[in-house]
């Protein structure tokens, strides 16, 4: 299995708009960060987690051009901006591409791309199947897990899939998710910044914690903010814990 990063910075993104924040940047590729979304190739399937407002870039500069299954963690726009850029797939592959994801947050996709559902479809959009997840799922050759979690007030959703764990825009993680996790080699997490603490997301040190308390092998974080440094904030974590980066892929 490969899996890459698309994306891995905040809900603005790194720098964000009006170019604010840029000053933090020191030349480092690696800290310039879309909004957070993967894709993980297997032999038998092309999985996408999360199509966030540059996803249509994001495909084009990684050569996606396969999508078999679409994963949603939650409803925020820097998640599902980019469903509309399904609909060269949609008309490449000639068929609907399954998205699947909570109730709440299906509810939101219906609501907020209402012109793709109902008698009322506008001819040509993009055409997705909403399924519910509730319960682990094998699609092909992958074996997928849903992985509650929690964002300040919102639900969210990670992923499972076979043995990498998925999780972005987490504050608390659930015991019981917490034991789908365990056993998984890698797992992704994110960690928005150093200090202070936030009320929505996990820190780099909270992050650091919960994959030790894990005994995860190799934890990449994601969904860092622009005061992250690339390179100086790998010298600071452990050898177990690193920063992953737009375009990075790992084979697991």
């Amino acid at each position: 299995m490969e899996f890459t990063f698309l994306g891995t910075g905040t809900s603005m993104g790194v720098p964000i708009a009006g170019g604010f924040g840029k000053e933090q940047l020191d030349g480092d590729p690696r800290n310039i960060r879309w909004r957070c979304s993967a894709w993980v190739e297997t032999p038998k399937a092309s999985i996408v987690i999360d199509t966030g407002p540059e996803f249509r870039l994001q495909t084009i500069r990684s050569g996606l051009s396969q999508v078999d299954l679409v994963l949603i963690t939650h409803e925020h726009m820097d998640h599902i901006a980019g469903l509309d850029d399904l609909r060269p797939f949609c008309y490449k592959q000639e068929q609907k591409i399954p998205v699947y994801s909570s109730a709440s947050c299906l509810k939101a996709i219906r609501s907020r791309f209402d012109y793709m559902f109902g008698p009322d479809r506008y001819p040509g959009a993009t055409d997705i199947e909403l399924k519910e997840i509730k319960a682990p799922i094998s699609f092909r050759d992958v074996n997928i897990t849903p992985l509650p979690a929690i964002h300040g007030n919102v639900n969210v959703l990670g992923y499972r899939l076979n043995d990498i764990s998925y999780l972005t825009d987490v504050k608390e993680i659930p015991e019981e998710t917490k034991s789908l996790v365990r056993g998984s080699e890698v797992m992704v997490l994110s960690g928005l910044r150093w200090k202070p603490e936030h009320p929505t997301h996990m820190t780099i040190p909270e992050a650091v914690a919960m994959a030790n308390k894990l005994e995860i092998p190799q934890t990449y974080l994601i969904h860092m903010n622009s005061y992250v440094n690339h390179q100086e904030t790998n010298k600071r974590l452990p050898d177990h814990v690193k920063l992953a980066y737009d375009q990075l892929t790992i084979e697991i």
